[in-house]
């Protein structure tokens, strides 16, 4: 499948697939997406709902790492220690990763070779990327995983329920569920109906908050305690 580099509205780069009309990130913004969706909406509220001395965290779509790069970032100016787990069922080259330039475009040039040691990190196993933050990469499809009770927060990324329907499945969410700990929280940048009635159904409370520039709004789910 053909893919192009394209630049979005706030500078930052992303992978586009003509053929599907898909974008890896928001064309309003990869990183301020990022930000809002994963960071403000996920990392934030979770660490403001409770205290962690290490905060489990599992990303549905590792793609071109944008999201685990910030967070490590975050993680860093806050002094939390992290434990990243990113599924990614079809890896991003390296060259294809690097070529986006984020610590460029986040004024952080200095941390070029942090972003770079995050896509040549091994598969499948746990390496210390900084102090602050273990990364582990699985290559998986996400209607395998087997976690359980595992995770405090997961970042849903996955391509658009468009394009991918069977990706925001209860079956998918199911999987979700049970891969979180009691209180868990999984934040995602879609806000169709029928992904919040899939949550719903499997045991999630859903709620709806406002969206990434370029989307009206998202969602958060949260596992009850």
């Amino acid at each position: 499948m053909r893919r192009e580099i394209i630049t979005t509205a706030d500078g930052s780069k992303t992978i586009h697939l003509p053929e599907l009309n898909e974008q890896y990130h928001s064309k309003h913004g990869a990183i301020n997406e990022a930000k809002h969706v994963f960071i403000k909406s996920g990392l934030y509220h979770t660490l403001d709902i409770r205290s962690f001395n290490t905060i489990d965290i599992l990303e549905i779509g590792f793609g071109t790492g944008l999201n685990a790069f910030i967070t490590l970032l975050e993680g860093e100016k806050i002094n939390q220690l992290i434990n990243y787990v990113g599924v990614e069922a079809y890896p991003v080259a390296i060259e294809e990763a690097l070529y986006m330039g984020y610590p460029e475009v986040l004024s952080i040039k200095e941390k070029e070779s942090v972003f770079e040691d995050l896509h040549q990190s091994i598969w499948e196993q746990a390496e210390k990327i900084t102090t602050n933050f273990v990364l582990t990469k699985r290559r998986q499809f996400f209607i395998d995983i087997e976690d359980k009770n595992s995770f405090d927060l997961i970042y849903f990324d996955a391509f658009g329920a468009r394009v991918q329907p069977e990706l925001w499945t209860s079956a998918i969410f199911e999987k979700m569920y049970e891969a979180l700990k009691k209180g868990g929280v999984l934040v995602t940048y879609a806000a169709k109906g029928s992904v919040r009635r899939a949550m719903q159904e499997v045991g999630f409370i859903v709620e709806r908050l406002p969206g990434p520039p370029g989307k009206r709004e998202m969602l958060r789910a949260t596992k009850p305690e």
